[in-house]
């Protein structure tokens, strides 16, 4: 009864249909190869967050050298494919480990955030314990770069027309192809950009550049993991539930999967900003050798 009525509510009369933009998710194709708009915005955000990051690293009391930067890079771009893949399989599509050769094709998709967050903390820290570097403040620095992979993955995941919102009558609701109804939908991928990419990276690029954040261990870390999971946590009101989850306990809830993994990590982050301050101690730069208070 309650879908009824939200189709009715989202007649396509008036709305725009998402063929009508002209978005393809593939750029071109050669032979066998064929180049995403996905893949595309993986580059583009591991490249542009490096270019930011380096920003980062030139201002006194920095955790690491330039020199370390491109190393970090690897470790994290690794960290983000494997644990972004494994995170999809377990959280998501566990079905996967019976045929196993499935969790190898990532050009099928199927990537999880959640999972990619765990994946990449676990390559910070090998990474900085093989440099010898205060991981908890790599991860601060790393956090401020990570909103670009946001914006972009979202924008990307827009021009692939998945990750639809719920039935909307709003005059911005957009009919997506492939959702088994003609319905207008909201287009969640864009609140998703603007909220964990644009609004996020305001924020921590505030916390950076005005105020003494970066002196306090785990703040930064902090606000990206929180602000992250309130965002995520706000717009999966307006996703459409993961069809897998039908009649389980995520489904009975009343929320999804996304927002019961945004909860440890809204508490998560607040415990890190709430004591960093207490962690707060004299900085000797790795980058040079001035001193910050």
């Amino acid at each position: 009864m309650i879908l009824s009525l939200a189709t009715a509510a989202a007649d396509t009369a008036g709305h725009l249909h998402f063929n009508q933009l002209g978005l393809n998710p593939t750029i071109l194709t050669i032979g066998w190869f064929s180049l995403k708009w996905y893949s595309i915005a993986y580059i583009a955000g591991i490249i542009v967050g490096w270019w930011y990051l380096l920003r980062l690293l030139a201002q006194p009391g920095a955790p690491m050298a330039r020199r370390h930067a491109d190393d970090l890079v690897f470790y994290a771009t690794l960290g983000v494919i494997l644990g972004g893949r494994l995170g999809y399989v377990i959280f998501y599509s566990p079905d996967m480990f019976v045929e196993p050769l499935r969790i190898l094709r990532l050009w099928d998709g199927g990537m999880s955030f959640h999972g990619g967050v765990i994946g990449t903390s676990i390559g910070l820290i090998l990474f900085a314990r093989n440099n010898k570097l205060d991981w908890l403040r790599v991860h601060d620095y790393v956090a401020c770069t990570v909103p670009f992979g946001l914006f972009f993955g979202r924008l990307a995941n827009f021009v692939n027309g998945e990750l639809w919102g719920k039935p909307a009558d709003v005059p911005w609701a957009i009919v997506f192809p492939h959702t088994g109804a003609d319905v207008a939908r909201h287009p969640s991928q864009l609140y998703e950009a603007g909220l964990e990419g644009i609004v996020l990276f305001a924020v921590l690029w505030w916390a950076f550049w005005h105020t003494k954040s970066r002196y306090q261990p785990g703040r930064l870390t902090g606000i990206f993991v929180a602000g992250y999971g309130v965002a995520r946590f706000i717009v999966e009101f307006f996703r459409e539930p993961d069809a897998q989850f039908a009649g389980t306990f995520i489904e009975r809830s009343g929320l999804h999967m996304g927002q019961w993994l945004c909860v440890p990590m809204i508490l998560g982050g607040a415990y890190l900003i709430a004591t960093a301050k207490g962690r707060r101690e004299r900085v000797e730069s790795i980058a040079g050798s001035e001193s910050v208070a």
